[in-house]
C-alpha cells in the first residue's frame, strides 16, 4: 500500500483546487495502475454534457470527444455507476464479454479509432446530476482484479479530497478562504488530509514524516484557525457558513 500512499501524496501536494486535483490525478494514477490514457470525466447527467481532463491530453482530439459523447447515455460504465448506482472500480468487461463489446458500435466507432481495448472507471462523486470518475484505458491487456482492488483502496480518499475541494469552492466562490490565507503550504497539505478523514499516522505516511511532526503541524493549524478540535479545523476550512 506504500505505492498507493505515495500516489495519494502526489495528488494532495498539487491539488490546490478541483481543477488542479483533476490534473494531478490523471498524472499520478498511472503510477499505481498502468494506463495508456487516463482521464477525469465529469458527466452532467441531466444535460448529457461532459468535461474531460486527460493525460496525455493530446491523445484525444475534439472529434474523438464528440464521438464519445454520442454514446454517452448507453456507455456501460456510465450506466453502471450513474443508472444502476454500482460502486467501486468497474471494467467494461465486468458488464459484457469483450467479444460482444468489440462487435458493438461504441468500440468500432470510438475505442478502435483511439487504439483502446480495455477500460476501467473509478467513481469519486455520484449524485442525481453528475458522475465524476477517473477512467483508465489501455490496449490489449484488460485490468486485473488486483489492479481494481488497488483502485478501490485509494478511491474513498480521492473522493473525500475532491468533495472537500468542491465544498471549499462552493462555500467561498472567488476567494482564497481562511486556510489559504493563514496556513503554510505544508500546513495546507496536512489540513487537506485532515478533511479527508486521515489519522495522524496516515498523514505522516502520505507526507513522508512522523506522526509527531504531523501533530506539531496540527497544533499550529489549530492556533492559526482559532479552533481546538479536528472537526472545528475542517469546518473552519470551509469558510463562513450560510444560514
Amino acid at each position: 500500500m506504500q505505492q498507493g500512499l505515495a500516489m495519494l501524496g502526489g495528488v494532495a501536494e498539487q491539488a490546490d483546487d478541483a481543477a488542479a486535483f483533476a490534473r494531478a490525478g490523471v498524472r499520478q494514477l498511472p503510477t499505481l495502475v498502468a494506463s495508456e490514457l487516463t482521464t477525469l470525466s465529469i458527466c452532467h447527467l441531466k444535460t448529457g454534457r461532459r468535461e474531460v481532463v486527460g493525460f496525455p491530453d493530446a491523445q484525444l482530439s475534439a472529434e474523438d470527444r464528440a464521438c464519445f459523447d454520442r454514446f454517452f447515455a448507453q456507455h456501460p460504465l456510465v450506466r453502471f455507476h450513474a443508472v444502476e448506482r454500482g460502486s467501486g472500480a468497474h471494467r467494461i468487461s465486468d458488464s459484457m464479454p469483450f467479444g460482444r463489446f468489440r462487435d458493438g458500435a461504441l468500440y468500432n466507432e470510438y475505442y478502435r479509432r483511439i487504439g483502446i481495448d480495455h477500460v476501467v472507471a473509478l467513481p469519486i462523486l455520484v449524485d442525481e446530476s453528475v458522475l465524476v470518475s477517473f477512467v483508465l484505458n489501455r490496449k490489449r491487456r484488460d485490468f486485473a482484479d488486483r489492479e481494481c482492488e488497488l483502485l478501490d483502496r485509494v478511491g474513498p480518499v480521492l473522493s473525500r479530497l475532491y468533495r472537500g475541494l468542491r465544498a471549499n469552492e462552493i462555500a467561498s466562490p472567488g476567494e482564497t478562504g481562511p486556510v489559504a490565507d493563514v496556513l503554510t503550504s505544508r500546513e495546507r497539505e496536512v489540513h487537506r488530509w485532515l478533511a479527508a478523514g486521515k489519522t495522524d499516522r496516515d498523514i505522516g505516511a502520505i507526507l513522508g514524516c512522523s506522526h509527531r511532526t504531523v501533530q506539531k503541524h496540527l497544533q499550529r493549524i489549530y492556533e492559526k484557525l482559532g479552533v481546538e478540535t479536528r472537526t472545528a479545523a475542517v469546518m473552519r476550512g470551509l469558510g463562513p457558513q450560510r444560514r
